[in-house]
């Protein structure tokens, strides 16, 4: 009979061979999963589950929807061009006993505090004389407590952020916010500091980045060209800071830089500045700059020394006895195959850079620190985790951003070295 199967090699069980290696695939196949499972929950628990966290704590604003209903309920049809009836009110008065009973009230006046200052102050001042307010009229009695509340801008702010969700985090984030009318407009320009902060920390990070690379290639050029034994001496020395306290480190650079430290010293015992004009050299960029380029050197000198290490000496060799110079022999043929050292040092030491905090805290001074400073205050000390998570968020979508341009920078040069 035509497409049946004629001679098919069975195993010694009398199961096809066929299906035996399909079974014995499927077998070595779970075998692997279950080997890497232990890495991927990992990777999932401590990466991907806080970055969805984030994500999703950057858009959240569950707290007057939840602990105003009945006002959000009476708000939504609400034409907010004049105030609202004498049922919000009474809907209003009912929220605020139950929160204040439940004493959760607190959670709606620091949301609505981020958003217009003075708020906290009058829902917790509503809240405890609510508390006497039995019977109508309640928009007469909530106007006797804080006449704030015939101020229809706060409605319509109560009003806006009734939504579960909200973009105000991602707009306080890039220095702009929404008006009384529901319109995005600037932040007053003493406030506007987050867009400056994104930009400083670019550029320092970048600053930073070159800077490993200036110092960094010579020492990798170096590991990988000298004798074994004098390569090992000065490898021991590359990793010597990471068997050091990031804090003492940090602290060493601060009595080195101050203006009454070792540097400023020397110099002025050498005759090169005079005793009144010290110069600052830390609590400012520079600081930063020097600190972070000390801690971040090896992350850099290392990716160089592993494609170093690789490039064998004859090509210069042989570039040298076709006629070219050392620095043409450098530049042609040695600078070109060091490429993937420099991209996978940089990526790594401007990723790191980036999300420095404790060392920028320690020596930024004012004008040192990094967007990662205010990430870490706003978690810590104002407790406004959407903004934290919303500026977090923006970070994230910068470094992806230029990784993303960088890696099409290499794709089009490889095009054109090939």
């Amino acid at each position: 009979m035509q497409g049946s199967p004629v001679n098919e090699i069975t195993t010694a069980d009398g199961v096809s061979l066929r299906v035996s290696q399909q079974r014995s695939i499927r077998r070595n196949k779970i075998r692997a999963f279950l080997l890497v499972s232990p890495l991927l929950i990992f990777l999932l628990v401590a990466f991907v589950f806080p970055i969805v966290d984030m994500l999703q704590r950057s858009v959240e604003n569950p707290e007057v929807s939840t602990y105003l209903p009945n006002t959000k309920a009476a708000l939504q049809d609400w034409n907010g061009e004049e105030l609202p009836g004498e049922e919000t009110y009474a809907a209003l008065v009912q929220d605020l006993k139950i929160g204040a009973e439940a004493r959760n009230i607190g959670k709606v006046a620091s949301r609505l505090n981020y958003a217009k200052s003075g708020m906290r102050s009058l829902i917790m001042k509503s809240a405890r004389k609510s508390k006497r307010l039995n019977e109508g009229p309640y928009k007469e009695a909530m106007a006797k407590i804080d006449k704030r509340w015939m101020d229809i801008a706060v409605w319509q702010l109560i009003e806006r952020e009734s939504s579960p969700y909200t973009l105000s985090y991602y707009l306080n984030a890039v220095d702009l916010k929404y008006g009384d009318d529901g319109s995005i407009v600037a932040q007053p320009e003493n406030l506007q500091i987050y867009n400056a902060l994104f930009w400083r920390t670019l550029y320092m990070s970048m600053s930073i980045t070159f800077l490993c690379l200036l110092l960094g290639y010579p020492v990798a050029y170096l590991l990988a060209n000298l004798p074994m034994k004098q390569a090992n001496l000065l490898m021991i020395l590359v990793l010597l800071p990471f068997w050091t306290s990031l804090l003492v480190r940090t602290a060493t650079w601060i009595a080195i830089l101050q203006q009454q430290g070792v540097l400023n010293d020397l110099m002025v015992g050498a005759g090169i500045l005079d005793d009144e004009n010290r110069i600052q050299m830390i609590y400012n960029q520079t600081g930063t700059l020097v600190a972070m380029t000390h801690i971040l050197l090896p992350f850099m000198i290392l990716p160089l020394y592993s494609v170093m290490k690789t490039i064998s000496p004859s090509y210069m060799r042989a570039a040298r006895s076709m006629g070219a110079t050392q620095t043409m022999a450098f530049r042609r043929v040695y600078f070109p195959q060091t490429l993937p050292g420099i991209g996978a040092g940089s990526i790594l030491v401007f990723i790191l850079s980036i999300g420095y905090y404790i060392t920028p805290a320690l020596v930024g001074g004012q004008t040192g620190t990094f967007i990662t400073n205010f990430i870490a205050y706003h978690m810590q000390t104002s407790l406004n985790w959407g903004l934290a998570a919303a500026i977090a968020s923006i970070l994230l979508i910068v470094v992806i951003l230029l990784y993303w341009v960088y890696n099409r920078l290499i794709g089009v040069d490889n095009v054109k070295l090939g």
